[in-house]
């Protein structure tokens, strides 16, 4: 897994790249946004980046975002 990301991370981090809000990946994953919330923050810890934007260039950088059937049933908005 990139950077030690549990495969449920790696869910977030591709939901957070594609845009979607804090309650839009909560819905998504059915998971609580306060959850959700302290995963992005594990996240962003884990691969070094302090927002999003940069969460982001990082799923995109590492080819996280490459395949379209790991976005699941949550198409690209």
């Amino acid at each position: 897994m990139a950077s030690g990301l549990t495969a449920r991370e790696i869910d977030v981090l591709r939901l957070l790249a594609r845009g979607m809000t804090n309650n839009e990946i909560a819905e998504a994953l059915v998971i609580s946004p306060r959850p959700r919330t302290t995963t992005s923050s594990t996240i962003y810890a884990k691969i070094g980046v302090n927002n999003r934007a940069r969460a982001s260039l990082y799923a995109v950088q590492r080819g996280l975002m490459d395949d379209p059937e790991s976005w699941g049933e949550h198409p690209m908005r």
